[in-house]
């Protein structure tokens, strides 16, 4: 017997087949889903910041399935479609399964991502639904005026200012806005059912926009069972190995160093960015804490 062949045969079983062993590919979707950077590293979700981390999840060697592991409260209807698409398309070429498993809450967006897997499982205590359209903003119309502040808009096209938050609401934007929201919705309400077909209870007003536990949501067809990603794959796939798969940190990030505070450009721009940075973090904790998180 050779040396390397003695060696081998002394290790555990486990061990020695460890190479052998399948892979449960373990992809973290968490974040508000939009086309902008977050305020916080990777707390966002979008077409770019999944597609290197989907391709991977995909591409592992030996590879059995891949677990979406899903804590989104929604956002972005188009971003969403798009991540969810990049997903079927990867299922489908590499003709593998998808699991989701929704965590503290897949809600809008968050479950539009969830409906791209084959089957669907969330906590008792998960909130799952929202299959609806949201729109918000500020009527900010007599702050200009209120601290002496005169502002100038000009236009080239009768709806070129619509439902700009410092002019005056109109009625018929309002009504323009609604049939785009019902439009959106109609979208939203076709992927549900084309993804979950008859598992869904045709009885139910599913379409409402409401939101249910978990519990709730498996009598209603929304997901297939209750579990959690270790428990349902640990039964399902017993033979394999569990891998995270996550997004590269900038070398920088890697070795534990921050990028430089801004010192150069226009006065008065960082002051600007934090702003505007403080807006958007305040945007994403507003989406969360719809859902009391």
């Amino acid at each position: 017997m050779r040396i390397p062949d003695r060696l081998a045969s002394r290790l555990p079983g486990r061990l020695g087949e460890r190479t052998e062993r399948p892979v449960v590919s373990l992809v973290r979707l968490h974040g508000v889903i939009s086309p902008a950077t977050g305020p916080v590293p990777r707390s966002v979700i979008n077409a770019s910041s999944v597609e290197k981390v989907l391709e991977r999840a995909f591409a592992a060697d030996r590879l059995a399935a891949v677990a979406l592991l899903i804590n989104s409260p929604g956002g972005s209807p188009t971003q969403s479609a798009l991540v969810a698409d990049r997903i079927r398309g990867l299922a489908d070429e590499h003709g593998v399964p998808v699991l989701a498993f929704c965590e503290d809450v897949a809600a809008s967006g968050g479950y539009w991502l969830a409906c791209a897997a084959d089957e669907i499982y969330a906590h008792p205590t998960s909130l799952v639904g929202s299959i609806g359209v949201i729109s918000q903003g500020f009527g900010l119309d007599g702050l200009l005026e209120r601290v002496g502040v005169q502002r100038r808009l000009y236009t080239a096209g009768t709806s070129k200012s619509r439902l700009d938050p410092f002019l005056p609401e109109k009625d018929e934007d309002v009504v323009w806005l609604r049939g785009l929201q019902d439009q959106l919705h109609e979208m939203f309400r076709q992927w549900v059912t084309e993804r979950r077909g008859d598992r869904l209870k045709t009885d139910a007003d599913l379409f409402s926009g409401e939101v249910w536990t978990g519990s709730r949501a498996v009598e209603l067809g929304l997901v297939d069972g209750l579990g959690t990603a270790r428990g349902v794959l640990g039964e399902r796939f017993a033979d394999a190995e569990l891998v995270p798969v996550e997004s590269r940190k900038p070398l920088l990030a890697r070795l534990g160093l921050g990028a430089p505070a801004a010192s150069g450009g226009p006065a008065g721009l960082s002051s600007v960015d934090g702003l505007l940075g403080l807006a958007q973090a305040a945007e994403v904790r507003a989406s969360w804490a719809r859902y009391g998180l």
